[in-house]
């Protein structure tokens, strides 16, 4: 990667033009066209020379040497940290997409398919999204009831509003009564709890109070372990007809490699989107910043939504390099900004625990 260097205010102007034409046409940018188009008050001859110069600097490219110039990965990363203008949504977009998530807002399961195809519309790129989720399984409230015989059945309900069951077999029968008395004890004590906190109170526990919680603390840590990290994404054959893709195959077998294989995916979010990146923080990957050769001929702009340090989900765009990065933040902070407000109505502040589920919406962990 080329290291940022200074530009004169008349180089950002070039530089900001040069990706504006090659944006809208996917070709080289000539300095007449930028004399035949813009009142830049300089000669062509001066273009020349700052062109050369800026291709000197790293952040223009000439294919060949009768063409015109290109933006390098270098030239569009000092384009957007310095030169971007961010372009809001039209207010008719936003209203339309606050009405369509509006409309879902009772059925999560609906949530992430609608978002992604909402995204890659407005950005007009491929979207990818990834749930919310909790960033542990917390025990919410356990109930205890008597079967037949010594089975009990025993229901979990985990903040986020997992629900799981599993027959627990006592060592004589043992009426509801007791059962409800075992069940509230637990409740009392672990609710909000994780895991590790539950087990630092495993001495308090009388011996039907201690069989539960061990099974409690057992699934715990499976729903832990089996946290859904499903990635939908939605614009991928869209996507494979920009002049990128659909003229190079290596290119076109890159992204769909991007976009299908979950783990590559799954490594990019968690090295980019880091519990220390703000709720909202964009960030924009250029051609693989490097580090990820399948991602050389795209970029990424990324963002994580929901509630810090509670409930979080990743959310983006990918497309080419020659990308309408101004919309595209736009875009993806609109929508994690949206996808935020559903989290928020599903985790109700609680003075307690921070934030608790709301019971109209328990699918949330089947979503």
């Amino acid at each position: 990667m080329v290291e940022a260097q200074s530009l004169s205010p008349r180089q950002e102007l070039l530089l900001r033009l040069i990706v504006r034409e090659h944006v809208e046409t996917a070709g080289t940018v000539a300095s007449h066209t930028l004399v035949d188009h813009y009142d830049l008050g300089v000669s062509p001859a001066t273009v020349r020379n700052d062109m050369a110069r800026l291709e000197d600097m790293g952040y223009l490219l000439q294919p060949h040497t009768s063409a015109g110039r290109i933006p390098t990965e270098a030239g569009f990363r000092y384009f957007v940290e310095r030169l971007m203008t961010e372009r809001a949504l039209p207010r008719t977009e936003q209203r339309m997409i606050a009405h369509q998530f509006h409309q879902a807002r009772e059925h999560i399961g609906a949530w992430l398919p609608l978002a992604s195809s909402v995204l890659a519309k407005a950005a007009q790129a491929a979207a990818i999204l990834t749930a919310p989720r909790t960033t542990s399984s917390l025990f919410k409230h356990v109930e205890l009831i008597a079967t037949h015989g010594r089975a009990v059945l025993l229901i979990l309900v985990l903040e986020g509003g997992t629900v799981e069951q599993q027959i627990l077999v006592v060592s004589e029968p043992l009426t509801q009564e007791s059962l409800r008395e075992a069940a509230d004890r637990l409740n009392q004590v672990c609710a909000g709890l994780d895991a590790q906190q539950i087990r630092s109170h495993m001495r308090e526990f009388a011996p039907l109070e201690t069989d539960v919680a061990q099974i409690v603390l057992s699934i715990l840590e499976d729903v832990k372990e089996s946290l859904s990290d499903e990635i939908y994404y939605h614009g991928l054959a869209e996507l494979l007809q920009m002049p990128e893709f659909a003229v190079a195959e290596d290119a076109s077998s890159a992204l769909v490699r991007v976009m299908e294989e979950r783990s590559l995916l799954q490594a990019v979010l968690a090295e980019t989107l880091t519990p220390s990146v703000g709720i909202g923080s964009i960030r924009v990957l250029i051609g693989g910043e490097g580090r990820w050769e399948e991602l050389r001929t795209c970029s990424m702009v990324l963002a994580r939504y929901g509630i810090a340090n509670y409930a979080t989900g990743t959310l983006g765009i990918v497309g080419p390099i020659r990308m309408h990065y101004g919309r595209a933040v736009s875009a993806v902070r609109f929508v994690a900004s949206a996808l935020g407000e559903l989290v928020y109505d599903i985790y109700q502040p609680d003075s307690s625990s921070g934030y608790q589920p709301n019971s109209a919406h328990r699918e949330l962990s089947d979503s």
